[in-house]
This record gives structure tokens, C-alpha cells and sequence, in this order.
């Protein structure tokens, strides 16, 4: 579990990343903090999503994608459109 705190701290540096366990079933938190030691994302996963390195990426990638929403650098409705346009090609692609 360390090793895994260790590289989540890398890849969401600046933020301090601290992982405690959780629930009944091995549930995860995970707790972003900014440099203020004010709490910026906090979620829980399943222990498999942090054991599992393609899922341990997507967990990454979506803890990034809500420290851009929490801080309001990006908004949830651009997601949404960039995930729409990504569907539109993809299946424009296929025919």
C-alpha cells in the first residue's frame, strides 16, 4: 500500500496524497491536499483499481480531471462535450 501512496504522490504532485483505508470491502481513500493543507478531491475506489496498473492509471487520470474541476480550471459540461465529439469520430470511423 505504501508503494502505491508513493506513486500517487508522484503523479499528482504538487498535491499531498494521503491513502487510509476504508469500508468493509477494502475500499481506498484517497485524499488530495494542496500546498495550504486545505482537502482539493477526496475519493474512495476499491483496493483492486489501486492494485491493477491500467486501472491504477485511470484512477490517475480521473483524480487529475477533478482536482481541474475542483479548483474550477476546467467544468464538468467540457467534459461532456469532449467525451461527445471522441464517441462522434469514433463511430464516424466505423462507417
Amino acid at each position: 500500500m505504501e508503494s502505491i501512496s508513493l506513486l500517487l504522490g508522484e503523479a499528482l504532485s504538487p498535491y499531498q496524497v494521503t491513502l487510509t483505508p476504508s469500508g468493509l470491502h477494502g475500499e481506498c481513500r484517497v485524499t488530495l491536499k494542496n500546498a495550504s493543507g486545505i482537502t482539493v478531491v477526496e475519493r474512495e475506489f476499491n483496493q483492486a483499481q489501486l492494485t491493477d496498473k491500467r486501472s491504477l492509471t485511470d484512477v490517475v487520470d480521473g483524480l487529475h480531471r477533478d482536482v481541474l474541476i475542483a479548483e474550477g480550471r476546467l467544468e464538468p459540461c467540457v467534459i461532456a462535450a469532449l467525451r461527445n465529439v471522441a464517441q462522434d469520430r469514433l463511430l464516424a470511423s466505423r462507417n
